[in-house]
């Protein structure tokens, strides 16, 4: 079963969140469009013309917007609430009303032609992330569940865990010489792709560990539920799963922050045990039932759908929710990533996009840029 980085009850949570407030929005106040044209001729053009087409990439089209949206967003400028200098300055000299003519001046504008829309199938990071998976398959398996013993498995892992790890591989930050050559060729949006992959997939578990006593090591694990989760099954997105897990790479690498490996928690701990303990808290983790992480979409489209509930343009006309379909890509990337790194200010967008990875948010990006505005 396909599964996906983000949590699926969180993510249902913030879309009912969305929804139900938008849906409580009040009708706008009457406004002075042709006053709001004056306004925008003399302050807004130089960026967004003034048919609202922004003139440069990372610019966002304020055509057709929705004049709630607009209006919101400028009084965000004006109060501090979003960050942007010209943006302050500009708003910090305009009445409530001004702000209100200028959003609905751009409401009223026709949406912008968009040259870029096509029927082009758009994948997703999942499909992308297969096709480069394919060079790992010799050793951890065509579906992330590795054979080879001191050789981990990456099916079900947690996907913002797997992005660094194979990062950390990609830079030379973790010596292996086989790894760095393998993924010397991939750039950074493939490597999440294939981080989400293997995420997606189902684990199995590789087997009882040859020594140790599970028993022994259930109360030696306490330490490590903290991180890991119960039965070493992670819910933390950046933080591994243990459970079901190859029992002699469980041990190297266990062993290996004695010495190379570099986590002042996992230090600290390791320190004090012995090696027994180890064998033991690692008999104890390969003994447990693995577990994948969540669901995943099978395509950007089926992601796009979920943002669609607050964005789509058929939805309710008051909503505080932007439109987005022929919006500049580079605009909505910065945006996104701005939400998910919690600079912009929108508790419901940040508990969305907060376990989004890059390659997510430029797929999304993508396809919504595409999409012919209305």
């Amino acid at each position: 079963m396909k599964k996906t980085i983000f949590g699926v009850i969180a993510l249902s949570l913030a879309l009912a969140g969305c929804t139900e407030n938008a849906g409580r929005t009040a009708k706008m106040p009457a406004a002075d469009t042709a006053a709001g044209k004056i306004i925008s001729e003399r302050d807004c053009k130089a960026c967004h013309g003034l048919d609202g087409k922004g003139i440069a990439p990372a610019i966002p089209n304020l055509a057709a917007q929705r004049e709630r949206y607009l209006f919101n967003s400028l009084k965000e400028y004006k109060d501090g609430q979003r960050i942007h200098a010209a943006l302050k300055n500009m708003t910090a000299n305009m009445s409530e009303a001004d702000l209100r003519n200028v959003a609905a001046y751009f409401a009223s504008l026709p949406p912008i032609v968009n040259t870029a829309a096509t029927d082009v199938k758009h994948s997703s990071p999942y499909e992308t992330g297969k096709l480069a998976a394919a060079a790992c398959a010799g050793c951890h398996g065509a579906d992330g569940n590795s054979t080879i013993p001191g050789t981990p498995s990456l099916a079900g892992q947690q996907p913002h865990y797997l992005v660094a790890a194979i990062q950390e591989y990609h830079q030379g930050d973790r010596l292996k010489s086989a790894m760095k050559s393998n993924l010397r060729e991939s750039d950074k949006l493939e490597l999440e792709s294939m981080a989400l992959y293997f995420a997606a997939q189902t684990p199995v578990n590789r087997g009882a560990a040859a020594r140790g006593d599970p028993a022994a090591g259930q109360p030696l694990s306490a330490m490590c539920g903290g991180c890991h989760g119960a039965q070493g099954a992670s819910v933390d997105a950046a933080t591994p799963s243990l459970a079901g897990q190859d029992a002699e790479y469980l041990m190297k690498a266990t062993k290996a922050y004695r010495t190379t490996r570099k986590n002042w928690g996992m230090q600290r701990y390791i320190a004090g045990l012995g090696d027994k303990d180890i064998e033991n808290i690692v008999a104890y983790y390969t003994a447990q039932t693995p577990r994948a992480a969540d669901k995943v979409p099978t395509s950007t489209q089926e992601l796009a759908a979920k943002c669609d509930r607050c964005h789509d343009q058929d939805a309710t006309p008051t909503m505080a929710a932007p439109k987005m379909k022929g919006q500049d890509k580079d605009y909505l990337v910065m945006a996104l990533r701005a939400y998910r790194d919690d600079k912009r200010d929108s508790s419901t967008m940040h508990r969305m996009s907060f376990p989004y990875s890059n390659a997510i948010i430029e797929s999304l990006a993508s396809w919504y840029a595409h999409q012919p505005a209305k």
